[in-house]
């Protein structure tokens, strides 16, 4: 059980810097000290997963590797791997709102492959300890990546023309492995400066009484080195393509579904091996958080199949997921886990049995509450104990947004006898207070709701890709004593911190 506390929802990529993009360096630090002058017990980040196409931390390269665009280069330099005129050289025009991957793609490579050429003995050393450590799935990983960058152009795996390379035959992969070997190492470097700036920041939170709720998607992506290294796991076609892929019916969101693209997994196969790949999972997020959100909790129970070919989610079929025999076997291998299960959506009573069953909180968020429903489980009425609670989430519409933009006059007249708003304070504050006050054992806020922003500041829109989503940052004078003195008032008073 969770103690009463509270924290804020704000990804890494979204918080100030001055090099484009949100890091593992100074202003993370920063944002801790924030947090920890407003009374707070947790910080949640999205996937720190290495991204791939359309920068999605929910569509990585693999299950364990880190996004290198988190890297801070200002460490590097304290590292002696870089020198500040460099970093200066590689920056570009950035913009303090928004992260410009296609920027970061242009201008972090070459730093970091300068950085990669002055490696010394001793972090060979370390790095080759660092490897043996993550043995299971660093070496794959780095291979998997230095063939689709530099010998497949890109290419996602399933259209690799060697066949033997993509079956992994033995002997070709020993080939392309030799004939590959700096760009491999070159990866393995990365994913080495990755875990040790995120293993500093985070012993950095957790000295400041901050804990890091992290964040596992259900699925990986088609294009990963986790399907290509396991494909008997996947439900896929011979050339290791997704056969079936998972989504969502047609829901809240968008109205032809969801279709995610991602390759549903043979549960079958995984119960043969006694779960063991989702065993390694876990214990690999365990390593980098304290606490571990289960995106798509729904999906355990019984989870949305569509064909490959169908061009939206709608004709899928619900299949049968694990249960509860996998978070048996997780918890038999590894001890009592912190989990936290998001389960967002149409829940039937089979979700309800797994959730009451499994004692993992269950998520609930106050946007969705605005209908002048008493019965509604978004309002903070009705939030039970055992349960993480939200303003909004990065996958919502912000609390402004929500009831400026989207309410029916009816809704937003609710919502302000609801929150008891007044002209004299912001939105996000009303609803902070609002959450904070329930009953439930975790309040969290985003920080876009912290700073009562509206539609602009939106994190992601769920069925869509590219545009703005992902790309949000806030400004580093946004962060300032005088909110973090406001949060750690309402904290106090709610008995949170």
């Amino acid at each position: 059980m969770f103690k009463r506390s509270s924290g804020v929802l704000a990804h890494v990529t979204s918080l100030p810097s001055p090099h484009g993009v949100g890091t593992m360096g100074k202003t993370a630090r920063d944002f801790v000290d924030f947090l920890a002058a407003a009374h707070q017990t947790y910080w949640q980040v999205l996937p720190l997963g290495h991204t791939g196409f359309g920068d999605s931390p929910y569509q990585c390269f693999s299950a364990a590797a880190g996004n290198p665009y988190l890297i801070d280069m200002d460490l590097l330099v304290e590292d002696g791997l870089l020198t500040a005129d460099e970093v200066r050289q590689g920056d570009f025009d950035a913009s303090p709102d928004t992260a410009d991957f296609e920027q970061l793609a242009d201008t972090r490579w070459p730093l970091f492959r300068k950085a990669y050429s002055r490696v010394t003995p001793e972090m060979r050393e370390k790095i080759a300890a660092f490897t043996e450590k993550n043995s299971e799935w660093l070496p794959d990983y780095a291979l998997f990546m230095a063939l689709k960058e530099e010998k497949y152009h890109h290419m996602p795996v399933y259209m690799w023309p060697d066949k033997d390379v993509r079956d992994r035959k033995p002997a070709a992969l020993e080939k392309v492995t030799a004939e590959l070997r700096d760009e491999v190492d070159f990866r393995i470097f990365l994913q080495y400066i990755f875990f040790k700036q995120w293993t500093a920041l985070r012993e950095y939170a957790n000295e400041k009484g901050i804990q890091i709720i992290g964040d596992i998607p259900i699925y990986v992506s088609a294009d990963s080195s986790d399907v290509w290294t396991h494909p008997k796991l996947f439900k896929l076609k011979p050339d290791r393509s997704p056969k079936l892929v998972a989504g969502v019916p047609p829901d809240y969101y968008s109205a032809t579904g969801q279709l995610w693209g991602n390759p549903v997994y043979n549960w079958a196969a995984h119960k043969a091996e006694n779960y063991a790949w989702w065993i390694w999972r876990m214990k690999s997020n365990m390593a980098l958080f304290d606490v571990v959100r289960l995106d798509h909790f729904r999906g355990f129970a019984a989870y949305w199949e569509v064909g490959a070919d169908e061009e939206t989610a709608i004709n899928g079929k619900w299949r049968k997921g694990p249960g509860m025999e996998l978070f048996n076997a997780i918890e038999k291998a590894l001890g009592p886990v912190p989990l936290i299960a998001e389960d967002l959506g149409v829940q039937t009573d089979e979700v309800k049995e797994l959730l009451e069953e499994s004692g993992f909180p269950g998520m609930r968020v106050l946007i969705f509450g605005f209908t002048p429903d008493y019965d509604n489980e978004h309002l903070p009425h009705n939030y039970k104990p055992n349960s993480i609670v939200y303003t909004s989430t990065h996958d919502s519409q912000t609390v402004c947004e929500q009831i400026m933009d989207i309410c029916s006059e009816p809704e937003k007249q609710f919502a302000y006898r609801y929150l008891r708003t007044s002209h004299a304070e912001a939105m996000g504050w009303s609803a902070i207070k609002c959450v904070w006050a329930s009953s439930a054992n975790i309040a969290m806020t985003t920080l876009q709701d912290l700073l009562s922003l509206g539609a602009d500041s939106r994190m992601n829109t769920p069925a869509t890709i590219g545009g703005k989503n992902w790309r949000w940052r806030v400004r580093a004078e946004a962060l300032n004593p005088t909110v973090s003195s406001m949060l750690g008032e309402i904290t106090k008073t709610y008995m949170r911190g």
